[in-house]
């Protein structure tokens, strides 16, 4: 199974594409010959990406956390005379420390970007895909999908969530022309972990530097894995082996070890 033909007509619609894993995303996707439609919050950001990727490369601005934004996205690219054969669900964020101590609204504000932005959105591209028998959707989750994360509950769970649910997408869409895949990278170096709350020397204290995988490598492990019709993959040896572990650790030993090194936790206390 390969990704959907590159055409005039035809596009890439890229959620959290204003930086990080979704911009070089989007430039790897340019790079095979695809049109790209970019999809953040920052038009300006946008606006200069799309200025470096080319002319078809097209700028829809929209909030996914808000519900009608995310509603009116499909008829917004097809408004621009467009096909959306592949779509990238990248957008995202992470609240950081204990539960006991979070605030709502922020952990309500996450489940809209990371989990129900990838379903609407999947609901809404995925039966004009089937229709036309070609199509891929790449949903970013996280190595956080196989373990729990003291520290960042939420997060880990929104991102099991996406795994599994992307997991069940390929078994659904087998014989129609359209694959789904969950990308699962480690630590990436983008900005995503300071927005979270850490700072980088938190991370780099918590997360060996043989886990950290460039955005530019992660990207190219993303579209080869879409490419490829490949459910599930994770960027780099380290953490391929590292997610192995983590799913088949037990619990009982595994929570204690990630609540104790976790820097969100060691700043609550």
């Amino acid at each position: 199974m390969s990704l959907p033909t590159p055409a005039p007509d035809r596009t890439a619609v890229v959620t959290g594409a204003s930086s990080g894993i979704g911009e070089e995303i989007a430039r790897e996707l340019t790079r095979r010959g695809h049109g790209v439609t970019l999809v953040a919050r920052r038009e300006d950001k946008l606006a200069a990406l799309a200025a470096e990727l080319g002319d078809r490369a097209h700028v829809l601005a929209a909030d996914l956390s808000n519900r009608s934004e995310r509603a009116g996205l499909l008829g917004r690219v097809e408004a621009l005379g467009l096909t959306p054969d592949i779509l990238v669900n990248n957008a995202g964020l992470s609240t950081l420390g204990p539960v006991a101590a979070s605030d709502p609204d922020a952990e309500l504000n996450m489940i809209e970007v990371d989990v129900a932005s990838v379903v609407d959105l999947c609901s809404r591209f995925l039966p004009g895909m089937t229709a036309r028998k070609r199509g891929a959707v790449l949903n970013v989750a996280s190595t956080a999908a196989f373990q729990p994360l003291p520290g960042q509950a939420g997060y880990a769970a929104c991102k099991a969530f996406v795994l599994s649910y992307t997991q069940s997408l390929t078994g659904e869409l087998k014989g129609t022309g359209v694959t789904a895949t969950a990308l699962c990278p480690g630590p990436v170096d983008t900005g995503f972990g300071e927005a979270a709350g850490f700072s980088k020397e938190d991370a780099d204290a918590a997360l060996p530097k043989v886990m950290w995988v460039p955005a530019d490598v992660v990207a190219k492990t993303a579209v080869d894995g879409m490419d490829k019709g490949q459910m599930v993959a994770i960027p780099g040896t380290v953490n391929r082996v590292a997610s192995i572990f983590a799913s088949m650790t037990p619990r009982t030993l595994l929570v204690p070890m990630l609540a104790r090194n976790h820097p969100g936790l060691r700043r609550g206390q």
